[in-house]
């Protein structure tokens, strides 16, 4: 995998990002010493360039260059899973960019959609207790700042449809088949 490695370093909280070459393309990473924060699609080019910035303004921080090492087993675990040889993250989690609904529904999402399978969003919704919050669930996976580690992707319409992605609808269906859950896609 490419780096770029980083740091934030806010009163009090530290936190390391580097940008990190996956099988769904670049990934920008940010942990902080509670663990990993952020996980962003897409992070190429000019967008991955203010991914610092905007990870700086959502905590708080003020820039600092060079690599702490907070991010060497979410990177290591990354590569495992893009493999095929990592089915369970193990990694702790800095809840600290969301709060209230949307981390509930986020932390049951983590804790009860296993690798391999899908929950619909209305069934998610009923899980924590809101049974007719679906479209609130789907709001939550858009909101939700550790895609792949917490696994957005395997939430879906009742219908079987994919619903949306933050990543992109195909982003989606290569982690999906990654998992198993449909067909390789074909390019």
């Amino acid at each position: 995998m490419d780096i770029e490695d980083g740091r934030r370093a806010p009163g009090g909280v530290t936190a390391e990002w580097a940008v990190v070459g996956s099988g769904i393309g670049p990934l920008f990473l940010a942990a902080t010493d509670r663990g990993l924060v952020r996980v962003e699609f897409h992070a190429g080019g000019a967008r991955g360039a203010r991914m610092p910035e905007l990870l700086a303004e959502q905590l708080g921080a003020t820039a600092v260059a060079c690599s702490t090492g907070l991010l060497a087993e979410p990177v290591r675990q990354l590569e495992r899973y893009f493999a095929g040889a990592l089915r369970a993250f193990d990694l702790p989690l800095d809840w600290s960019l969301t709060t209230g609904f949307n981390r509930q529904v986020l932390r049951e999402l983590a804790a009860g959609v296993p690798y391999g399978a899908v929950v619909g969003y209305g069934e998610l919704a009923r899980r924590v207790g809101q049974p007719g919050a679906a479209q609130a669930v789907g709001a939550a996976m858009g909101a939700n700042p550790l895609p792949v580690v917490v696994p957005c992707h395997r939430v879906v319409e009742s219908d079987g449809g994919l619903g949306g992605f933050g990543g992109g609808l195909e982003t989606k269906r290569r982690l999906l088949a990654l998992e198993g859950v449909l067909p390789e896609p074909l390019f």
